[in-house]
């Protein structure tokens, strides 16, 4: 079942199309990454998604109900653009913001004290936002964002400017939100995050979507047939065994280790190189390389605007 579906959203302001026809479904109980570069439209999605703004056309879903005001309290929105009251205490603005998303207030009083002291900042409960650490106060404001345990959480880059420790804390708490059931919309630019929390992920380049799938079934996709074999052993003899099964490329050697990679040949298997090489050397490791998201996201936008500038030079 999908939490939220959106389906051909168009978004234009004034002569720039933010979102192109842009459809995708996120499964309930799972971490979906919306992965992009700087203004390709992730944000407009966002936007219509907590519904700040409307699409010009297409249309969203929440549960298989068209979004509606009714679903904002099952939402919760925590922004890259961080931003609290720096006069006002931190105790009694959590209070607030927690009361606005049709918290009681006894209620919210306990949940934000157990929040509090699991991320060890209780002593900082009476005092002023602007006495708080930078990571400090994106703590406040994760902590207010989850305090109503909405069915969809939307993080924005929920990493920036956290230290590594920090960072990990976030990160084992969303992966523990997942457990308890909800669902996790995570935009960012952190490759490895992605690679660490996403079950599936849309890529949006601009203003369309040009990828969209599991992370498994992704990088499964985009695998180049390379082998890198790690061995000990005389490097002509090797690069002989290779027969027709493969052909050598980038390799180096440390003491008596080398390694290398191959490039498979069309219609050859890892098994049958494997067995190629093994009379003539001995090997240490052998695996096949996976491509990183990284590596995919840097490919796939290389291509799209590699594409979009051919096509707006040939208009």
């Amino acid at each position: 079942m999908n939490i939220l579906s959106a389906k051909n959203i168009v978004k234009r302001y004034a002569s720039h199309t933010a979102l192109d026809d842009v459809s995708l479904d996120i499964p309930a109980q799972s971490i979906f990454g919306l992965l992009g570069p700087n203004g390709a439209g992730k944000t407009s999605l966002i936007r219509i998604i907590n519904q700040i703004t409307g699409p010009d056309s297409g249309e969203v879903f929440f549960e298989n109900e068209k979004l509606a005001q009714k679903h904002i309290e099952q939402i919760g929105y925590l922004p890259e653009e961080r931003g609290l009251y720096k006069k006002m205490e931190v105790g009694e603005q959590a209070l607030y913001l927690a009361q606005l998303k049709g918290m009681k207030k006894a209620e919210a009083k306990k949940k934000l004290k157990y929040w509090f002291e699991k991320f060890e900042i209780d002593a900082w409960w009476n005092k002023k936002v602007e006495e708080l650490s930078k990571g400090m106060q994106q703590k406040v404001q994760f902590i207010v964002t989850v305090l109503h345990e909405p069915k969809l959480l939307i993080l924005d880059e929920p990493f920036s400017g956290f230290d590594p420790i920090n960072a990990n804390l976030i990160k084992n708490e969303i992966l523990d939100l997942k457990k308890k059931g909800s669902t996790i919309l995570f935009s960012t630019h952190n490759m490895g995050s992605v690679e660490e929390l996403c079950d599936n992920i849309a890529l949006i380049n601009r203003s369309k979507k040009i990828v969209d799938g599991s992370v498994k079934d992704i990088r499964k996709e985009n695998k180049s047939n390379i082998i890198e074999i790690e061995f000990s052993g005389n490097m002509m003899g090797f690069t002989n065994s290779l027969w027709t099964f493969g052909k050598l490329g980038e390799h180096s050697i440390d003491g008596d280790v080398t390694k290398a990679q191959i490039q498979l040949t069309p219609g050859s298997t890892s098994n049958q190189l494997l067995s190629s090489v093994l009379p003539v050397v001995e090997i240490h490791s052998f695996k096949e390389v996976v491509p990183s998201m990284n590596d995919i996201f840097i490919k796939k936008v290389s291509e799209g605007n590699a594409v979009g500038t051919q096509s707006n030079f040939t208009e």
